[in-house]
């Protein structure tokens, strides 16, 4: 077909086909380079604090909330463009972007050119989640979901893991090959990001040419093909969307609702730019206040938007119990998560004196094996605790991973040597990575089919605006003031009791048998 639509497929006995793996190989490529290129920060860290002149808390801005911000918010019209338009198309240009600009972040001079360029990689990976949970629920029926997902996820450790492998040795070798006479004048770290991101490029090519499968084939009613929707109805609708969440557009979109809407718009932006002036006059770093303002209005905006244009949708998500439970349990761990991925490196090297390349070895084979084994694991176990569509089983096993990584990574940051180290980071990812199979699972299956992408982008919009866009910067400024990178990375823990309530109020909402009616 001349969308790229797949013809429905022959076997619709809720049976895996072989493409739905081939699929499923080359979509856990695609995040593998997804987390190579949002981790090599990571590794980079103390080339950067050097090279740059920057704190703990301007790097916990670099890591999450330069790149988290934008991301989560390119992420809502990205995610409903996923629900009307050619997935596979959507991925491989988002893939092109992200390549693009951290072969770019190689030539940034100074933190802001640095800060632009994670904005870049921000705004392409958000494509990558909505169109892939997607494209994953069309080719893999709704008992093995969670298990599929979780496989992809594997793609996220891995990435992680040859991130500071790879990103270590290329800076180390580059600085040593060259010292100060280097190509073009580029520092180690500057020729890590631009020698792991053209690779990106190519890869795009090949995710452009997979097949689009049809919308819905494993649920009762499936979506109409593609080829139905015309293209300029589709680029319409993106545009709307994008004036619902991107500011300034915001105000145009808010102002074609009528006068109430922008009256409500603009309160709902003068409120936050006082929050961030708050904020700013008590903590410092207008960067990363006025960065998280801009994304809290534009989250605002989006959610007056949604329920006025799209009320049935908004009711869906955001009345249910269980998907609003789920979303917020996830993102309080993911705010201790995300601090803990941008901060495991600097840890071993600044507190525990590891050599960088050895830490980029040691963390990138651990974090890969430790997080790959637990979200598949997780993603395995959670489909067959919900074999028989009972989903609050899910949970269950969701709050204790939960627990379990809370725990662990009080463990990890009170470690004194590298020999206890290691081994606590193997654990803690393991259990971390078995929180996401679950939780993911989970959401693509509580959700009607033709909401999943923009579910996602709502799930991804939570765990990026608190967890990525606070989480690393909270640890590092928590640092900074105490002068102790440990003190600011178990001060976080605060968040695991109201991590497990959300999650028991998802629990409560979801039936405990087959065949109960959905609470949620």
């Amino acid at each position: 077909m001349g969308d790229g639509t797949a013809p429905r497929a022959a076997r619709e006995d809720g049976q895996v086909e072989p493409y739905a793996w081939y699929m499923l190989g080359v979509l856990v490529l695609v995040y593998v380079f997804n987390f190579v290129d949002r981790q090599l920060l990571a590794i980079l860290a103390p080339a950067l604090k050097r090279n740059l002149g920057i704190s703990d808390s301007d790097f916990g801005f670099l890591y999450g909330t330069a790149f988290g911000v934008f991301y989560a918010l390119f992420g809502i019209p990205l995610g409903k463009l996923a629900d009307r338009w050619v997935r596979v198309r959507l991925l491989a240009t988002g893939l092109a972007i992200w390549s693009l600009m951290t072969a770019l972040s190689g030539f940034s001079r100074n933190f802001g050119q640095l800060a632009v360029a994670r904005v870049g990689v921000g705004v392409g990976e958000a494509t990558l989640t909505p169109c892939t949970y997607s494209l994953l629920s069309d080719f893999f029926p709704p008992h093995r979901r969670a298990t599929a997902i979780g496989l992809y996820s594997t793609g996220l450790y891995i990435g992680s893991g040859l991130s500071l492998f790879l990103g270590s040795s290329i800076a180390g070798n580059w600085d040593r090959a060259y010292g100060t006479a280097a190509p073009l004048g580029l520092a180690g770290w500057q020729a890590a990001f631009l020698l792991m991101g053209i690779p990106g490029l190519l890869l795009s090519l090949w995710v452009a040419s997979l097949r689009e499968p049809v919308r819905g084939r494993f649920d009762p009613a499936p979506a109409a093909p593609m080829a139905d929707a015309p293209a300029d109805s589709v680029m319409r609708g993106f545009i709307r969307d994008v004036a619902d969440i991107v500011p300034p557009f915001t105000l145009i979109g808010a102002a074609r609702r009528g006068a109430a809407a922008l009256a409500a718009n603009l309160l709902a932006g003068t409120l936050t730019a006082l929050a961030a002036a708050a904020l700013i006059a008590w903590l410092g770093d207008p960067a990363q206040w006025i960065a998280f303002g801009l994304g809290s209005y534009a989250v605002i905006s989006w959610l007056l938007a949604l329920r006025a244009r799209e009320p049935a949708s908004f009711a869906a998500l955001f009345h249910s119990a269980a998907f609003i439970g789920l979303t917020l349990g996830y993102t309080l761990l993911s705010i201790v998560g995300y601090a803990n991925l941008a901060f495991a490196p600097l840890y071993a090297i600044q507190e525990l004196h590891a050599n960088p390349a050895a830490a980029g070895f040691m963390l990138g084979g651990i974090g890969a094996l430790g997080g790959s084994l637990g979200v598949v694991l997780g993603g395995i176990a959670a489909d067959r605790a919900a074999r028989d569509g009972v989903h609050a089983r899910r949970v269950v096993l969701i709050g204790m991973t939960v627990a379990a990584t809370m725990l662990l990574h009080g463990v990890m940051f009170t470690a004194t040597t590298l020999t206890f180290y290691y081994p606590a980071v193997f654990v803690t990812m393991a259990f971390m990575s078995a929180s996401l199979g679950g939780a993911s699972g989970t959401l693509v299956n509580i959700v009607p089919p033709h909401l999943r992408a923009t579910a996602t982008a709502a799930f991804l919009l939570s765990t990026n605006m608190l967890g990525l866009a606070l989480g690393p910067y909270a640890a590092g400024k928590l640092s900074t003031v105490t002068g102790s990178l440990g003190t600011g990375l178990l001060a976080l823990l605060v968040l695991a009791p109201p991590s497990l309530i959300a999650l028991a109020l998802a629990y409560r909402a979801l039936p405990k048998r087959a065949g109960q009616e959905h609470r949620a």
